[in-house]
Order: C-alpha cells, then structure tokens, then sequence
C-alpha cells in the first residue's frame, strides 16, 4: 500500500474494538515519531497520522496488532495536514455500525501474576482484567465499546485505575472493563435462603464444595452449578436435583498436566485447553476415570473437561490446586441459562445450597463452548461473537436456525455472525431467549434485514416467528430445506461456490415431500439442490417417541427383516412391545424416515446397549463408547446395497440381531456403515463427476464414523469438506440458511418452477422458496 509522505487517514476493520488497539496504535505513532490521533467508531478505528514514516505504521498495524484483535483490512488515503503537537487518543465517533465486539477470554498472564501477587493492589481481585483479557461480549450492551456502553458502567473508575486508564504507556489504558478492589463488582457468598454467609467467599466456597454441598457459582456468559466431582453423593445429589439422570457433566481442572490424569490428552488438545477461549474439550477417559470421578459421564468413551476461565475459578483452585469440580450449566429442566442474581435464587432455589455471586450484570446469556478435536460441539463463550467470512457479500439476512440446538444467524456484507448456542426451542422461556438474542444481535451489529430465512417445517418457533417478523417488515422470509441447510453451512464455511455432493447424517428434518428425512445424499450448488439419494426408510413406531426409545426403533429393524414375530419375545421387558408390533404390522403411527440417527438407534437396541434414552444421542454415544473401546475391525464385505441411489443397510441389521458380543459388534456396525458411505459417495462422484464432499449432520459429531469416513473418501481421491467453525448438528444450520438464501438472490430462476412446487417435490427441486 503506498501513500504519500504526509498526512494520512488509515481505517482499520475487524475486530479492533476492546482488544487494546488504540493504545497498540499510540505506541507505534511515538515509537516512529508520527503526529496525529486514533479514535474508536462505529466502523472500527480509525487514525489520523503525520510524519515521514506513515508507511511503516501501515504496514505494521497487522503484522503487529494485540493478540486479540483481528484486523480484517487496513486502507489509507491523503488527508490533510491538521498540524497537531502529539499523537493522542480521542473520543469514540459514530455512526453506521460496521465492526464487532471481541469475545471473552480467560486473564492472560500478566493479571494473573497481578491476581497472586500479595503486593500488587489487586491481589485476590475477583475482576482483574486488561486490554488482552476478560470479559467482552458478555458485558457489551452496545457499540461502539466504551465503558458506558458496558455493565461496568455503574462502576466509576478510583484515581489510581484512572491514572491506568489515561496512561498510554499502561496496558490498561483504555480497558473499558478494568478495576480493582477499591472501585469494581464485589463478590458475595449466600445461602439457600439468600442470606450472606460469613467469612471471605472465596474460601468459604471451597469448604462448601469439599464438604459436599452444591454451589451456584457465577461465571463470565451465565451460572454454573458446581460440586466436588470426586464425589459420587455430591454427583449423584446434583443429578438428582438438577433431573439430569445420565448425561455427562463437564469438569474443571486445576492445570492440563492434572487433566492427564483422567483423559488421554495430546499436544494440540492441551494447547486448545489453554487457549485463551477456554472451551470444554471432550477427551478420551483414562481406564480409571470412572472409579476416580463417579457418576461422572456414565458408559462414555470421553470425558469433557475444562480449565479455569474466570478470575473466581482461579482463585478457588489456588485454595485447592488438587481440587476436581464439577461446572454444569445453571440452567434447570433444559431452560435458558440462569445470568441474573435474582433468577438464580428463584430458579435454582430446589439445586443449589449456596450461591457465589456479584454485582457485574451479565448482558448476554453464553454458554460454555464444547470442542472436540478440531471441531465444535457446541459454539458459544469465547468464540461469539467471532464473524465467519463468506465467498462474497450479499443482502442482510436474518436466518433463525430450526428447532433442536437452536442458534441464529445475521449477515453483514461478506460476513455471517452466528449467535451463541441457544438450545431446543421446546419451552417459554427458551422462545424468550431465542427472540433475546436476536434482538441483541440486530441492535449490536446495527442490521435491518432484507430477508428472513427458516426451516421448512411449519410447526417450529422459529418458522412462526420468521413469518411474523417477515410480515411486519414487509420483506421476503425463505423457507429452506433442513438438509439443503446443513451443507449450504459447510460451503458457506469453505467458500465453495460451485457444486458439491452433500452428505446429511442427522437426526430428522422435514423433506420437501413432506416425510422425515436424515440420511441423504444431495447436488447442491448454491440455492437450488438435488435428493440423489437416501438410507432405506425405517419405520417410526411411535412417531417422534421412537427417537427417545432405542427398542422402537430395533423393533423396525425386525420389521422390515421380516422377523417381526421375534418382537414381543425379544422386547418382553417392554410394556408397549405387543403394541408396536401390531402398530408396525398394520402401518398405524408408523412413519417412514431416512434417518442415520434412527439407524443407530436401531443398531442400540438390537444390542441391547440402550432401550431408553434419558438425551438426545444417548443410545448412538453409548454404542460410539463400545465401538472405541473394542477397536477397529474390517467392515462385513456384504453389509450393504446400492440400488437407484437407495443406500440400503438392511444386511448390516440382520447382523446385528445376531451378534453375541456388543463391542465387536458396535465396532463392525461403525466399519460398515462408514464403508458403505464411502461406497455409495463414491459411486455417486463418478456418475457426477464432481469432486467435492461437504458432508454435515449431528452423526458427524461421531469421531469413529467421521474418521473413516474421510479416510476413505481421501483414498478414492475425493476431497472431503467438514464443518470446523460450527458444529455439524443443528447448531450450524442458520448459517446454512443464510448462505442458501443469500445466494438465492444471485441465481434466475428456473422457468416453469414455482414456490409452491418446489415444497411439493419432484425428481428434481429447489430447497429455497421465498413464502
């Protein structure tokens, strides 16, 4: 970038805005001797600089900018000479929104040394924080980011963090969430009923928790409820209050040498533990992990675990280095995650014995995020509200995501911003957190959309609420397909603009034929996609109750093997196993689906691994944990069919009812499946000619199914694209949607095709539809 010797204006965008950049900027214009000013505003930054040496500044804004910060573009122009004295720090501009808020981290180095030094004015402080740590997102009512703008703002700076703040030579210069002791949030310790308990809070805390209580301990995105996960009462207690029969709880560690000690942790995976981001990272367990900590993931191959991310976390494990405690979300019977004080001594009252709590609002709810490997689980804290870059610009839209493991999604320019995991939208109170975070992100990101993009199916929140929120504004709202979605959000991820074939392994979603689809095999290139394929359809005895008894979905394997006379004696244990025989023999309450999450289900149940499922992906986790546990094996050669595009696995079932060894067993159900796959992609490759895999779907959060899966397609020379931004599962669909209904505006149509024929599905059909 060359400019003349002078005066220049320089505009840098991204995420420059609470990550220490203007003092970043001040330090270099002295260091080169350049005169001028920088200023926060609603586009980024912006600086004003005089001298011979502009150039080097320019050049040295992102080689060099702080580690949180994210500098998309840097362009300059001539400016006029305004003849200032010094290079100096101004108020925030305003105007048309075009930047981001940074996300939250854990305290860098440089606090934490100031957090256990008995010297520093801030030893112990709860809130310590700077210009490359802390709280962002969370704490960020609006832009641009300025402490008013922030829930700090109640919070007036003492003389000596003011001193801090104005210091351009201090790293808290400017760091709108700074404090200390004297002048920031306090930390109190409550009991069940809400009254202050004595004593300093942190250790008090701790006696609680080592003498088995549970404590709701406030965090950076929302409550966690924390007890000793050494435990199994204290474990089992939390169950039990929480209603929590089975699922796994996640649990933090003082440091990754102690996380050895319960997973089988690698390199890569200790460095993402002790990222800044500090996610959950799933692990394999150690072979006594489940003596060491109890009840903790039951029947898993993985543990998650974490490491401190708050101040308040670190404090309590200096009090206890050896310390394991279990953090689950405060978030009761699968309702939003508890931020308020208040909520929590109502909400949590029946599970929590204690509450550790402060005065900091919290803005935004934001879960813990979930990775595994270098994938997501789940998105959330420390990465929203990150922008994931699109192949190109395009109208604003609002994509609301669909039912289960909701997120929503808004485009700016080329950029998408996916919201944090919002969660299954089955009750009030997630509707209100749902509505929530979208009015949020259109306030923060300063969007008005043009279209408004959904699931197909009818019956979901989030359809209802794009329909009316399409009709007030008078602006189109686009319906598009749930698996179409899935890989629109892998190619939106990878920049693919040109065709892919689509591999879509999930639970369910609605087909434009109107039945529940989930194993499908898709052409997709941009808004317009074709079904060239799918999984033999089982029956769903039941309906969507199958989806949560494994047995049901066995049973309909026997069925269509033509054994259901083995049903009532197989499933005697079952009340309702005379039932759904007859309902399967008749063709009652039986729909049919494609679904891969069904078949896994199936394969559960006829091993016996799991009749109930107390979660979603239960019976298919379990039957995962088996799998890893045995170890490879060499896929059943005449396991599968292919015929007209139909992928069918029936001779798979059949082995299945046979076997007498459920580890061998599970692990050859793996080895086939993900051959028959590759077989089947394959073959659908060379008839097309294309190259490129997008595939997507919750099956895909299995690490043995994926494996070979892209082992297997590299080794027929195609080139496999995974989800690595967002999840596979439903917490990625908005984005999908966004991008398909974004492209949808770019691409004619095609004559003789109307909207509504496009639901009612042919051979052939679009998956968008403007409604």
């Amino acid at each position: 970038m060359q400019v003349s010797i002078g005066a220049v204006r320089i505009r840098v965008t991204g995420i420059v805005q609470g990550v220490g950049f203007r003092p970043f900027v001040w330090r270099l214009a002295h260091e080169l001797g350049l005169k001028g000013w920088v200023r926060n505003d609603a586009a980024g930054v912006e600086i004003h600089a005089e001298g011979s040496n502009t150039e080097g500044l320019i050049v040295r804004l992102k080689a060099e900018a702080p580690p949180l910060a994210r500098v998309d573009r840097v362009s300059a122009h001539a400016a006029e000479i305004e003849d200032t004295d010094d290079f100096t720090i101004r108020d925030s501009g305003g105007g048309k929104i075009s930047t981001a808020i940074g996300h939250d981290t854990a305290p860098c180095p440089a606090c934490l040394a100031e957090l256990f030094d008995p010297k520093s004015r801030r030893w112990r402080h709860g809130f310590i924080t700077c210009t490359h740590c802390g709280p962002r997102y969370t704490v960020t009512r609006r832009l641009p980011y300025d402490r008013p703008q922030t829930s700090l703002a109640p919070f007036p700076l003492c003389p000596d963090c003011q001193r801090e703040y104005t210091d351009p030579s201090d790293r808290r210069f400017h760091a709108e969430t700074t404090c200390c002791p004297n002048c920031g949030p306090r930390l109190a310790l409550l009991d069940a009923a809400g009254g202050p308990l004595p004593g300093d809070p942190i250790r008090a805390t701790l006696a609680l928790l080592q003498a088995g209580q549970i404590v709701a301990i406030k965090g950076l995105g929302g409550f966690h409820l924390a007890c000793d996960a050494r435990n199994a009462a204290a474990v089992a207690t939390l169950r039990e209050r929480k209603q929590r029969e089975e699922k796994p709880f996640a649990v933090m560690l003082p440091d990754g040498a102690t996380c050895t000690r319960y997973a089988k942790v690698g390199a890569g995976e200790t460095a993402l533990l002790q990222s800044p981001e500090r996610p959950v990272v799933l692990f394999p367990k150690q072979p006594a992990t489940d003596v060491l900590l109890p009840g903790i993931a039951p029947g898993l191959a993985e543990i998650g675990l974490m490491l401190p991310v708050t101040p308040i976390q670190f404090l309590l494990f200096h009090e206890a280095p050896t310390m394991a405690l279990v953090m689950t979300s405060a978030n009761p019977h699968g309702e939003p995650l508890v931020i308020d004080n208040d909520e929590a001594r109502q909400r949590l009252h029946d599970i929590a014995d204690a509450y550790l709590l402060h005065d900091r609002d919290i803005v935004v709810r934001c879960d813990d995020s979930v990775r595994r490997g270098t994938g997501f689980v789940r998105r959330a804290r420390g990465y929203v509200p990150r922008a994931i870059k699109l192949p190109s610009a395009g109208p604003s839209v609002l994509a609301v995501g669909g039912w289960f493991k909701n997120t929503v999604c808004v485009t700016r320019g080329d950029e998408a911003f996916v919201s944090q995991h919002i969660g299954d939208l089955d009750n009030a109170a997630a509707y209100g957190f749902f509505e929530e975070s979208i009015v949020h992100l259109l306030h923060i990101l300063d969007v008005e959309p043009e279209i408004v993009a959904h699931d197909l199916h009818p019956d979901f929140h989030s359809t209802r609420f794009a329909a009316a929120f399409a009709a007030e504004r008078g602006i189109p709202a686009i319906g598009v397909q749930h698996h179409h979605a899935h890989i629109g959000a892998v190619c939106a991820e990878h920049g693919v603009i040109g065709p892919v074939l689509g591999l879509a392994l999930d639970g369910v979603g609605l087909g434009t034929d109107g039945s529940a689809w989930g194993g499908e095999l898709l052409r997709v290139e941009g808004r317009a996609f074709e079904r060239l394929g799918h999984l033999t359809p089982l029956a769903l005895p039941g309906g969507d109750v199958a989806a949560r008894e494994p047995w049901r979905m066995a049973a309909a394997a026997l069925h269509a093997l033509g054994r259901g006379g083995e049903m009532v004696a197989r499933f005697a244990d079952e009340p309702a196993a005379r039932t759904v025989a007859t309902m399967l023999e008749r063709g009652l309450n039986s729909p049919q689906t494609s679904s891969a999450g069904r078949l896994f289900d199936a394969a559960a149940g006829l091993l016996n691994v799991k009749h109930r499922a107390s979660f979603e992906g239960q019976a298919a986790m379990l039957l995962e944990g088996l799998a890893a546990r045995h170890g490879p094996v060499a896929p059943m050669k005449d396991g599968w069919r292919i015929e007209n595009g139909v992928l069918d696995l029936r001779p798979l079932l059949a082995r299945m009812c046979e076997a007498d060894e459920s580890r061998h067993a599970a692990a050859l159900f793996h080895a086939t499946f993900a051959a028959a796959l590759v077989a089947w992609v394959a073959e659908a490759a060379r008839q097309s000619g294309i190259q490129t895999i997008a595939a997507a779907g919750g099956c895909l959060l299995n690490q043995i199914l994926s494996g070979a899966l892209q082992q297997g397609l590299v080794q027929q020379g195609l080139r496999l694209l995974l989800p690595r931004e967002l999840p596979p599962n439903d917490g990625g669909l908005s984005l999908g949607q966004a991008w398909v209904a974004g492209v949808s505006q770019n691409q004619p149509e095609i004559p003789g095709w109307s909207t509504i024929e496009h639901f009612r599905a042919r051979a052939r059909f679009f998956g968008a539809s403007t409604e």
